[in-house]
């Protein structure tokens, strides 16, 4: 499962240095994550890093975008091999 930020993203800054996909990136309004590039932090972290920075609990999983960790690994290796 993807992450997503909703409106609820102040825009401060802190969560995009974190992920180690690259994923999140400023949007037309607020960040946002790339769900092709977001892997939940599987293979770099035990949770989520832009959950863990976020000052306003913005950032849930996805409910349209469900991945098992096993789809979540191969999105990593493939990601690193890249």
């Amino acid at each position: 499962m993807s992450l997503m930020i909703t409106d609820e993203c102040i825009n401060c800054d802190v969560c995009e240095p974190e992920c180690p996909n690259q994923a999140i990136s400023q949007g037309p309004e607020i960040y946002q994550i790339d769900p092709e590039r977001c892997t939940e932090c599987v293979g770099h972290f035990n949770e989520p890093q832009c959950q863990q920075v976020c000052p306003v609990d913005c950032i849930p999983f996805d409910p349209d975008r469900k991945e098992s960790q096993d789809a979540l690994h191969q999105k990593y290796l493939k990601l690193i091999a890249a």
